[in-house]
């Protein structure tokens, strides 16, 4: 298949109403093409932010990364997918997942079972399916964080975008087999493949560095997939063999690096 065009997103959180309303701005200003918001009990439900986000602004996309399964049914998280799809104009893009651990303990809270892997990922299906009939003539971009196999052959087959989201030390060779098992599950489908990355520079921020286990030294040492380093140009150069090796070109970063990213926006979005 021909290669994509790269686009951009950036990952925050919508920790109090003007920062998150001015992020979404920036975002835009700045050229990225999704703003990306995380789902936990510990911080504003993602459809409530996005919504905002996007009355907030004129073009920019808005997306859940990603919504975890054990925190809705199946058919509640069709409905906030396709509401956002309906008063967005369709520039939501419902990124779901089967959510970490830590999500055992957020179901609970809601009174819902976190439930097994396969009863997580079945929930994910079965998502998909109802925003496919919720949407009528109308399409909602799924986005499916694929981290196991089971998971890479779910969101080959149904997903609009996969978002590759193995360990911070997965290896270049690891990565070409996962993106390998989509593919064959993709079939003929055109499936856009999305890399989020952690790290831009020479240092990982401290909250970062404790959400992935390892330092910025480890992430350079082992070609970490989770880093970009050096000059604007060198990292666009980097992003460049990744999309001809992997075929990735919808990259994401966090919110922290907004700013500094940027140059790499300006150079490759659209191209």
């Amino acid at each position: 298949m021909p290669q994509k065009a790269f686009r951009f997103g950036v990952v925050a959180g919508a920790n109090d109403a003007a920062g998150w309303l001015a992020t979404a701005r920036r975002a835009e200003e700045l050229g990225y093409s999704t703003l990306l918001c995380p789902d936990s009990l510990e911080m504003p439900t993602p459809t409530a932010a996005l919504a905002a986000a996007a009355a907030a602004t004129t073009e920019l996309r808005v997306g859940s990364f990603v919504l975890a399964s054990p925190l809705r049914t199946a058919r509640a998280a069709a409905w906030e997918a396709h509401s956002l799809t309906v008063v967005t104009s369709g520039r939501f893009e419902l990124g779901l997942g089967t959510g970490r651990p830590e999500m055992r303990q957020q179901a609970g809270e809601l009174g819902l079972p976190y439930g097994s892997g396969q009863e997580r990922l079945d929930s994910i299906s079965e998502t998909v399916d109802h925003v496919r009939r919720l949407d009528g003539d109308a399409h909602t971009p799924v986005m499916i964080a694929a981290g196991g196999p089971k998971v890479r052959r779910l969101a080959g087959a149904k997903a609009d975008i996969v978002a590759l989201a193995g360990g911070p030390l997965t290896t270049r060779e690891e990565m070409a087999g996962h993106v390998g098992e989509i593919r064959e599950a993709a079939g003929d489908r055109d499936v856009e493949l999305s890399l989020n990355i952690w790290a831009v520079g020479e240092h990982v921020p401290p909250w970062i560095r404790g959400f992935l286990g390892v330092d910025a030294e480890t992430l350079a040492e082992h070609d970490s997939l989770a880093m970009l380093r050096g000059s604007a140009d060198d990292m666009a150069a980097e992003l460049e063999r990744r999309r001809e090796e992997l075929g990735v070109s919808y990259v994401s970063v966090n919110g922290a690096f907004l700013e500094e990213f940027a140059p790499v926006v300006a150079l490759l979005s659209g191209k």
